[in-house]
C-alpha cells in the first residue's frame, strides 16, 4: 500500500488565476527515494507543501482533487495532525528556526510531539551527531552561517524520525561532502524521502524514482534508470571541471591583505587574502562556516576587517546569499531600477538580460524562489559594476536557467572582476577562470 497517494491534485494560490498544479497524480511507497525536479516555478514546492498538508491549510487557495498520507486526508488533517508521519526541511532554513539556541530548535518538534521526557535529548543529540554538527549544540542559531541552519534543520527532521521527510532543496547552501552526507543520511534513515533539487547530479546517485514536474504538470513518473534516458541532459548527473589555480592579468581591483575577521568571540576569517582582477572570474569554495560570506562582504565593503588592508577600486556590488529577504517593491521593474535612480528602462532591459521579460509587473513575492534570485540578480547588473560579488547565485535555480547565468557573466566577463561564492562545483567548472579554496584560519588555492 502506498505510503502517500496523489489523485488529480489542482491547486491555485490566493489571487492567481493559473494553477500551480495541474491534474497531478502519483504514489509514494514506504521506503522509497524521489527525485523531484523541474525548472524553477514549475510547481515542485506547492507539491511538497500538498504532501505536508500545508496546501491548502495554510496557504488557503483553491484545491481540487486528493492528497493522502499515511491514511490521512489532508484536507480533514492539518498540517500538526500529520507531524507524526510528514516532516519539511525547505528551501530557507531561517524562515524554520524558531528558537535562539541550536538543542532546543532540534528538541522543538518532539517536544510538540509529546516525545516521553527521557527521550528527548538523546534523541537531539543523535540527530545533531548524525547530522556532523554536533560541536553546534549550543551554539545561538543566529550565529550560524547559512549552510549550519540547514544542517540544524535536518537534524530536526531526522529527531523526529518521520515515515515521510519532504527535502526543498536541501543541498543548496551545503558544501559538497556536506551535500553527499546529507543526502546519504537522508537516505538511510529507512523513511520514504521526496527531495526536490536543483543541482541533480547526488540525488539522481540515489533514487529509486524520478518525478519531473513542468507548468504545474507532471511529465514524468517513472523509475530512476528510465527517467535517465528520457531527462532533458541539462539535469542528468555531472562530474565538476578542473579549476586553474592561477591569476588574471587585468587591473587589480580588490585586494584584500591578510585580513581578520570575528562575530564576537567566534572567529571568522583570520588572515586571508585574495586578489581580483577585470575580465576574472574567480569562484570562492569551502565547507560550511569557514568564513567564505565574510570574505566576500569584506571584499564588498559590507564588513571592515579587524585586522588586515582592503583596496578597492571602482563600484562593487554584492548579490545576497538569500535575497529574497531584501526585495523591497511591489514591482519587479521598480526593484530593478533602484540601483539606477528608478530608470524602468534599464531595468527592463537588466529582467530581459536574466530570463524575466514579461514579468515585469508582476509582485516579486509572487514569483517562485529561482525567479526571486535572477530579479536580485537584475537589481545588481543593471548598474554595470567594476566588482560583482554574488553569494550562492545558483540557489534554487534551474539546470538550464544556470545555462543561461553562465552565458551572462562570461559575456560580460571582460568588463569587470566577478566573485562568486558556490558550493555548486559543476557551475563554477563552467564560469570560473580560477578557483580560491577557504579552508579555516587560512586561505588556500587549491
Amino acid at each position: 500500500m502506498a505510503l502517500a497517494q496523489v489523485e488529480r491534485l489542482t491547486f491555485s494560490y490566493p489571487g492567481v488565476e493559473r494553477p500551480a498544479l495541474s491534474n497531478v497524480s502519483l504514489q509514494v511507497e514506504p521506503g522509497e527515494i524521489v527525485a523531484l525536479l523541474g525548472p524553477s516555478g514549475s510547481g515542485k514546492s506547492t507539491l511538497l507543501r500538498a504532501l505536508a498538508g500545508l496546501v491548502p491549510h495554510f496557504h488557503g487557495g483553491r484545491f481540487d482533487g486528493r492528497v493522502e498520507v499515511a491514511g490521512r486526508d489532508t484536507r480533514r488533517f492539518s498540517p500538526a495532525d500529520l507531524a507524526d508521519e510528514v516532516a519539511s526541511l525547505f528551501q530557507d532554513p531561517e524562515d524554520q528556526i524558531v528558537f535562539g539556541r541550536v538543542e532546543n530548535e532540534v528538541a522543538f518538534g518532539l517536544e510538540n510531539l509529546g516525545a516521553p521526557p527521557a527521550e528527548i535529548w538523546p534523541r537531539v543529540h543523535g540527530a545533531l551527531a548524525d547530522a556532523g554538527i554536533a560541536r553546534l549544540a549550543e551554539r545561538r542559531t543566529e550565529t550560524l552561517s547559512a549552510g549550519e541552519l540547514q544542517r540544524v534543520c535536518l537534524a530536526a527532521v531526522l529527531a523526529v524520525g518521520p515515515s515521510l521527510v519532504l527535502l526543498d532543496e536541501p543541498t543548496s547552501q551545503l558544501d559538497p561532502e556536506g551535500a553527499e552526507a546529507i543526502l546519504d543520511l537522508a537516505c538511510e534513515l529507512g523513511s520514504a524521502v521526496v527531495v526536490s533539487e536543483q543541482r541533480p547530479t547526488l540525488p539522481l546517485e540515489r533514487c529509486d524514482h524520478v518525478l519531473f514536474v513542468e507548468d504545474g504538470r507532471l511529465t514524468l513518473d517513472a523509475p530512476r534508470d528510465e527517467a535517465l534516458v528520457r531527462l532533458d541532459p541539462a539535469y542528468l548527473p555531472r562530474q565538476a571541471a578542473n579549476l586553474s589555480q592561477h591569476g588574471g592579468e587585468g587591473e587589480s581591483l580588490v585586494r584584500a591583505d591578510n585580513v581578520s575577521y570575528s562575530y564576537g568571540s567566534a572567529r571568522a576569517l583570520d588572515g586571508a587574502s585574495l586578489e581580483l582582477r577585470r575580465g576574472e572570474v574567480v569562484a570562492l569554495t569551502g565547507r560550511n562556516g569557514v568564513g567564505k560570506t565574510t570574505l566576500a562582504k569584506i571584499v564588498a565593503g559590507l564588513l571592515e576587517p579587524e585586522a588586515g588592508e582592503v583596496q578597492r577600486h571602482g563600484r562593487v556590488c554584492y548579490l545576497s546569499q538569500d535575497p529574497g529577504r531584501y526585495l523591497v517593491t511591489e514591482r519587479a521593474e521598480r526593484e530593478a531600477s533602484l540601483a539606477v535612480g528608478g530608470d524602468l528602462i534599464r531595468a527592463r532591459e537588466a529582467l530581459a538580460r536574466v530570463g524575466l521579460a514579461g514579468l515585469e509587473r508582476r509582485h516579486p513575492r509572487d514569483l517562485s524562489s529561482g525567479e526571486r534570485e535572477r530579479l536580485a540578480l537584475a537589481s545588481v547588473l543593471v548598474a554595470e559594476p567594476d566588482v560583482l560579488v554574488l553569494d550562492e547565485p545558483t540557489r534554487g535555480v534551474d539546470p538550464p536557467r544556470k545555462t543561461d547565468l553562465v552565458e551572462i557573466l562570461l559575456r560580460e566577463s571582460a568588463d569587470r572582476a566577478t566573485l562568486i561564492v558556490t558550493h555548486d562545483l559543476v557551475f563554477a567548472g563552467d564560469v570560473a577562470d580560477r578557483v580560491v579554496h577557504l579552508e579555516a584560519r587560512e586561505l588556500a588555492r587549491a
